[in-house]
């Protein structure tokens, strides 16, 4: 079993010699061998402590609450592991929001305008418009329509505009691939580029969940709504199929 020095370790981790010296001195992270010249030696098993040690440490429990915890005897590595997991997808999605809360602060100290519901249902009449979002809080939930409203908002009037003119770039060269198969490697690398793109309007680009079974959703409502797929001012059908399709094979073989 390979064993590592105790730079090595702390190397390895990003710690100091001497912060696995103190956890040495406080029985937290004992090495598996010292020498007979007295060097520390770590395998693997220390190796799996020190991470949790990291762990708790970045959730901010106390050196001593640490070791309470790592030295029960029922203590489950697995099950440690998923808590964290839980733990820090609940820190990124509130950094995200807190993210989301300064660009738009700064924006409305720099002067920018802000976006307003109209220019968000930019192209609908105002009736429709209002429409729209209240199917889409019907359908979602008031808080994820106002997540993606206030994303939208934080990019500003020109971000905005980027973000459609990506897609509807994006659009015309699904457009272009409609007579291929949608598990093709050229339409999913398109679908890719759309699945981004949603990801932005939807304002959870970046986020720990990959949202398969939404964005397999969405390519279902393309076909049931045909608002959705409608090219100069004309319904497609053969197009929502092909984008359900295509998004459908995305979400169970990348988001899943």
């Amino acid at each position: 079993m390979k064993q590592y020095s105790v730079r090595q370790l702390a190397k390895m981790a990003g710690v100091s010699v001497r912060t696995l010296h103190l956890y040495d001195q406080v029985g937290l992270l004992k090495p598996s061998v010292r020498t007979e010249a007295k060097y520390r030696m770590y395998g693997e098993k220390e190796l799996f402590r020190l991470q949790q040690i990291l762990f708790y440490k970045e959730l901010d429990f106390s050196l001593q609450a640490i070791k309470s915890i790592l030295d029960k005897p029922d203590f489950d590595l697995v099950q440690a592991l998923e808590s964290h997991k839980t733990e820090l997808q609940n820190r990124q999605s509130r950094i995200a929001d807190l993210l989301l809360t300064i660009d738009k602060t700064m924006l409305k100290l720099k002067g920018e305008i802000m976006l307003t519901h109209e220019e968000l249902y930019e192209g609908f009449p105002n009736e429709k418009a209002e429409a729209y979002r209240k199917e889409a809080i019907a359908a979602y939930g008031k808080e994820p329509v106002e997540k993606s409203e206030n994303h939208l908002r934080a990019a500003g009037k020109k971000g905005f505009e980027t973000l459609k003119a990506e897609q509807q770039e994006i659009t015309q060269t699904l457009l272009s691939l409609m007579k291929e198969d949608p598990k093709s490697v050229r339409v999913q690398e398109q679908i890719a580029c759309h699945y981004a793109n949603i990801r932005q309007f939807w304002g959870t680009a970046g986020t720990a969940d990959p949202q398969a079974e939404a964005y397999s959703g969405l390519g279902e409502l393309y076909v049931n709504d045909e608002r959705f797929t409608t090219i100069d001012g004309k319904p497609n059908p053969d197009y929502a199929h092909f984008m359900r399709d295509a998004m459908r094979f995305f979400a169970e073989t990348h988001l899943t």
